[in-house]
């Protein structure tokens, strides 16, 4: 792989070159693998001859003159092949250059002295066509789609296993597949089958594939009846264990060494160490995760440096090209040439300085990393703002969530309303003939049809419900806008009774509808069980009476549209890129002729569309724009509200941290107003009414008299009001005892005491004595320590607080 400065030139670090490769394969080295000829390459020019009148669309009820044209057109081209010095009719064909267009038919005719040249042409023309019929020559994708014959496909069909050409019909009809997409489709197979020399059940995933990279190479794009190929080949043999071509050409989760040379480092050694530690890092990371961290650590720092610093080779920066790369990074530069600070900065340089801290600490394991152990260009004071810019993103997620949980209702309630109106002119429409003019909701409308449904190949398919509003002229697809309204109403009635992620909305299932009996009661209730998306744990979710109706709504919907079963669709992480199995989701729709799962950009449109309706604006008069993870955070803002735990909403949203959800939940002033009045009732509610009355002159002089009596000789006794003294009256080894500086020559004396009473009873060998002594001893060093302490700090110091200070060691 190229990585030096000639080959990869230098470039500027940007978005694009991370997320900006081919998301889909080409296969370009599928169109040089040649075609090998078949069980008639080494026969004869008599025996080929011989085999044309078998064909089944041998022209048996023509003129006789339309047969020897035949005949005569396929001879000069077998006699003008067999002059190549090559074994086979194929190979023949290849070195030919017949296969590269249809020039050598000109050739070849101003070889012959023909009187009529065209008449000559057309000879030759109908030859090749029953030469590739019998499977003499098998040409190339290029030249079949220069040879634009209607007939020759038609011919093909009903020669290469018609009965399977008629399953692949049939299923395409199953499919309510429209004919002008069937047509483009059995062309397609047609020309593979026609390439290959195989029949269908014999075709494999790789003949689809180079069919479509020749089409990509021809005109730059795939052609519309490849993807169907694919779907209704599926149905007669064995293409793999991807579903749909968009699943098989995919690139899927690339290697790290393709990811980092995508920014095009310079460095040949940096590039070997970027490579090998990202490669150690990915096996705790999700492809999503490693992808952003790859796009910080490469794209974001190293690739930059080398930009503004070409000839740079070692990760050892000095301070003035770090301070340089530290001031570029604060800014984003927009295209019309503005700048803004940039949101990740201090994310940044934290992935900087860990990337510098692993190879420090790796170093001690591995001899490798120790020549790249150097200093950090990033020191602690560089981050010392990220606190309080997590607290600032903090609170604008909280001011979002508080902008929009009040207008949470009235977009429930236009969900609910759009749903209806346009389930009622769907059936509305449905109940008119075509043509004819309904009133639906003091509107007039004209049911229409599309211009194709009047072909006779597409009067047997149900036409869409479009209608004609007479009253401004608009089109409209009504079957369309009640789909767009249902699934908008659906996604955002899960989203604000879950609170799941928008990735495990999509992949809720009906195999994720589970019940669960209660041990104490024995009742049976309904869960929702969320499979694992940005933390590697399922947890389960009380299915809610509202919840309940929504995905039973769900549920017959799809059943009604796929004549009572749920379809099995394979949902595509465009974050993992990987492809899950085939499973009954619930949130999914028919896109063309298949099923597909939505996508985020999807879920973003449907809810757009209900806050356009709503017409609720921001305070900056803007419209209101609400996210998928918008719902997530008033799900628990309002669980707070009603007086969840949060260690109960933290499990319910999936967090396994409990500060994350914190994060998570905005709280209005009202709220907190609300909630501390009831915790003040509840305490006096579970306390002795006793302690709320008045005090006797008695307790009160008590309570005075407790202060007076805590003077001691060596200071004050800190003990609470009420509580007894816990060691009789042994103030030296109580902590609650508070010195002031006047006893500090007192407590020196006693300390002195203390050690030769110590030594009276090590030597008379009272033992029980001396662990009494010397534990008074040690709790009066550690006093006169604290004092000291006190002391050495001057006015300027804490003010003291009355805590006792307890030493690490006595003195």
């Amino acid at each position: 792989m190229p990585t030096s400065t000639t080959e990869l030139g230098q470039l500027p670090p940007t978005r694009s070159t991370l997320y900006g490769a081919a998301k889909y394969r080409r296969h370009d080295d599928l169109l040089d693998v040649p075609v090998a000829g078949g069980e008639r390459d080494s026969w004869s020019v008599d025996a080929v001859l011989d085999l044309l009148p078998t064909l089944p669309t041998w022209p048996r009820q023509a003129h006789r003159w339309y047969r020897d044209r035949l005949h005569d057109g396929a001879r000069a081209i077998l006699e003008w092949l067999s002059h190549q010095p090559c074994a086979g009719w194929q190979d023949r064909w290849l070195r030919s250059g017949a296969d590269e267009g249809l020039a050598w038919l000109d050739q070849l005719v101003a070889t012959t002295d023909a009187s009529d040249p065209q008449a000559r042409v057309a000879s030759l023309r109908i030859g090749l066509k029953s030469l590739m019929l019998c499977r003499i020559v098998m040409p190339s994708h290029e030249f079949l789609d220069a040879y634009h014959s209607q007939s020759l496909l038609r011919h093909a069909r009903e020669v290469f296993r018609p009965d399977l050409f008629a399953g692949l019909e049939e299923h395409a009809h199953e499919l309510d597949v429209g004919e002008r997409r069937l047509a483009l489709a059995l062309k397609a197979i047609t020309r593979i089958v026609l390439h290959t020399g195989r029949d269908l059940d014999q075709l494999t995933a790789e003949d689809v594939l180079a069919l479509r990279a020749c089409t990509i190479r021809l005109r730059g794009k795939t052609d519309p009846g490849v993807s169907l190929a694919w779907t209704l080949l599926r149905h007669v043999t064995d293409l793999g264990p991807h579903l749909t071509l968009r699943e098989a050409v995919r690139v899927g989760q690339r290697p790290t060494a393709e990811l980092v040379d995508s920014y095009r480092i310079q460095s040949r050694s940096v590039r070997e160490v970027l490579i090998r530690y990202l490669d150690e890092r990915r096996a705790t990371l999700d492809y999503s995760s490693l992808r952003v961290l790859i796009g910080k650590l490469v794209g974001r720092f190293w690739a930059d440096v080398e930009h503004h610093h070409p000839g740079i080779d070692s990760l050892e920066l000095s301070d003035e090209v770090a301070e340089a790369w530290k001031q570029r990074l604060r800014t984003v530069a927009a295209a019309d040439g503005s700048t803004r600070p940039r949101a990740d900065y201090y994310e940044i340089l934290t992935i900087v300085r860990g990337f510098y801290k692993d190879l420090h600490e790796w170093s001690h394991e591995d001899p490798y990393w120790a020549t790249w152990a150097v200093r950090t260009p990033i020191h602690r004071r560089d981050t010392a703002g990220s606190v309080k810019a997590r607290k600032k993103t903090i609170a604008t997620m909280h001011q979002r969530t508080r902008e929009r949980l009040p207008h949470l209702d009235a977009l429930v309630a236009t969900a609910e309303r759009h749903k209806n109106e346009q389930a009622a002119l769907l059936a509305a429409t449905d109940a008119a003939q075509i043509g004819e003019t309904f009133t639906h909701a003091d509107r007039r409308y004209r049911r229409i049809v599309p211009h194709v449904y009047t072909d006779s190949s597409n009067r047997n398919r149900t036409p869409p419900s479009r209608v004609l509003d007479l009253d401004t002229g608009a089109t409209t697809d009504v079957g369309r806008n009640e789909h767009n309204a249902f699934m908008a109403w659906a996604v955002i009635e899960v989203l604000r009774h879950t609170g799941v992620r928008v990735e495990e909305l999509l992949e809720i299932t009906h195999l994720g509808l589970v019940s669960y009996t209660l041990p104490d009661t024995g009742e049976t209730v309904p869960m929702l069980q969320i499979v694992p998306s940005k933390v590697n744990e399922e947890r389960l979710l009380l299915v809610s009476p509202e919840l309940a109706s929504v995905l039973a709504l769900i549920i017959t919907r799809l059943r009604s549209q796929n004549r009572g079963a749920i379809p099995l669709t394979a949902r595509y992480d465009h974050h993992e890129r990987t492809t899950g199995p085939p499973l009954p989701h619930l949130l999914q729709h028919r896109v063309g002729w298949s099923w597909e799962v939505p996508g985020v950009n999807m879920i973003q449109k449907w809810l757009s569309s209900i806050l356009t309706l709503t017409g609720i604006t921001d305070a900056a008069g803007e419209p209101l724009r609400c996210t998928p993870h918008d719902f997530r955070r008033m799900f628990a803002s309002e669980a707070v509200g009603i007086g969840l735990p949060v260690h109960i909403i933290a499990r319910l949203l999936g967090h396994t941290n409990i500060n994350t959800t914190q994060a998570y939940m905005a709280i209005f002033d009202e709220q907190l107003v609300r909630a501390y009045r009831a915790f003040l009732d509840q305490r006096r509610a579970q306390r002795p009414e006793p302690e709320y009355r008045e005090p006797t002159d008695e307790e009160w002089r008590e309570f005075q008299q407790h202060f007076q009596r805590r003077k001691l000789a060596l200071g004050e006794c800190g003990r609470p009001y009420g509580t007894p003294c816990k060691h009789e009256h042994a103030c030296i080894r109580c902590p609650s005892l508070r010195l002031t500086p006047s006893v500090r020559p007192r407590l020196v004396e006693i300390i002195a005491n203390l050690r030769d009473r110590v030594q009276e009873a090590q030597l008379n060998g009272w033992l029980g004595e001396v662990a009494g002594l010397q534990a008074s001893l040690n709790e009066a060093a550690r006093k006169l320590t604290s004092l000291d302490r006190a002391q050495t700090r001057g006015p300027a110091g804490p003010v003291d607080l009355g805590v006792p200070t307890i030493a690490d060691s006595p003195a």
